[in-house]
């Protein structure tokens, strides 16, 4: 299946029906009164998140999501029906703006989440609520109310615990492969991955982490080299990034301190937040380096990347690992390293949510409304 992490729909919920004006007509009642019914509810559109569903692809052709109008009221105290609603099921961790506003619609974080779309509009009232004790043959109704129309955007943000980023061929399919069961494409050449990877991490019987890879950057990404800034959005639902760097690229006028300063530029541009996660550097390759060179190699790396003056970046030497993704030199401390900090993290983070719903609890999801049932003259 494509692998689809964006897609623009168009929803347009269903009109109301029109009340009607009608008098009941039967032999020897002379005057019977109003008898006009309601206009039954016009269909809205729904969204849900559905854990079975891993990407957009539905909704790059299907386009255009049109509930049903309600049906009009009719005589004999007849209500018209209510139309059905329309529910999209989306992927877990789908994020929904308007297209004209930019304003964010619903965050599908969770499975189940509910979200409503597009409102479908109200039936109108028949003339048996306009009468009354000076106005008992009223021949006044209400037209149905028109549904919500909205154009949408649709990103998918993939849920992950930790996320690698780095350029093309630093080796993150590689030690995603190395330490899960993933198995992205691997390949001696730029851009192997082209979409975004998953996979479970187990260090233990019940302890594991979710890391994703997203194909690389480059400098310039920002003005749309490579593949841009299109999968970065993957990383913002992270709680960890991984920055894997080359430090024996192919290339001999490569330099991986330049580079690795290159990728922070463009993760800066893209986005602030993201730039100021946790982030740890992960030296990769290290077995094509003899072991007598690898402290010297490592040593200058850091104080070129590093740096110095107002644009120095501050490292942290306890954070900083040294790998093979090949051999699966140092990936085992690397996982044991992530899980312990993914377990002092969760903890502070269930605290921050529990203090933030007891201060401003957030509202329940929408329930759908039900359908009026029409009501008969034996049921008045």
């Amino acid at each position: 299946m494509k692998f689809v992490d964006e897609a623009h729909i168009e929803v347009v919920a269903g009109n109301g029906g029109n009340g009607t004006v009608s008098f009941r007509r039967e032999k020897f009642i002379p005057r019977g009164g109003p008898d006009g019914g309601d206009g039954g509810r016009g269909g809205s559109i729904w969204a849900v998140a559905d854990r079975n569903i891993n990407t957009l692809v539905d909704y790059r052709y299907a386009r255009r999501h049109e509930a049903r109008n309600g049906e009009h009221g009719r005589g004999s105290d007849q209500y018209g029906a209510a139309a059905d609603d329309i529910w999209l099921r989306v992927p877990v961790g789908t994020v929904i703006h308007d297209q004209d506003s930019g304003e964010l619609v619903t965050d599908l974080a969770a499975d189940g989440d509910t979200a409503l779309l597009a409102r479908g509009g109200n039936g109108g009232l028949g003339n048996i609520h306009f009468k009354s004790s000076v106005n008992r043959a009223p021949r006044q109704s209400t037209p149905g109310r028109e549904g919500e129309q909205r154009r949408l955007r649709m990103e998918l943000r993939v849920l992950a615990d930790v996320g690698l980023l780095g350029m093309p061929n630093a080796g993150k399919s590689t030690l995603i492969s190395a330490i899960s069961n993933a198995r992205p494409k691997i390949a001696d050449y730029p851009f192997t991955t082209l979409y975004p990877n998953l996979g479970v991490v187990r260090v233990g019987p019940e302890k594991s982490f979710v890391v994703a890879d997203i194909p690389g950057l480059i400098e310039g990404a920002s003005e749309g080299a490579g593949l841009g800034h299109q999968f970065l959005r993957h990383l913002q639902r992270t709680g960890l990034l991984l920055h894997l760097v080359d430090l024996s690229p192919v290339d001999p006028d490569a330099d991986p301190a330049r580079d690795a300063r290159a990728i922070l530029r463009e993760l800066r541009v893209y986005d602030t937040t993201l730039y100021e996660k946790p982030r740890w550097l992960v030296l990769n390759k290290v077995d094509m380096i003899p072991e007598d060179e690898r402290e010297a190699r490592i040593e200058a790396f850091i104080k070129c990347f590093r740096g110095r003056g107002r644009s120095a970046i501050p490292v942290d030497r306890s954070r900083v690992f040294v790998i093979s993704a090949l051999t699966r030199e140092g990936c085992q401390s690397l996982c044991w390293a992530i899980q312990e900090h993914l377990e002092a993290v969760r903890p502070q983070q269930d605290r921050e949510r529990d203090v933030r719903f007891d201060d401003a609890p957030p509202p329940a999801p929408p329930k759908p409304p039900q359908p009026r049932p029409g009501r008969s003259r034996s049921q008045r």
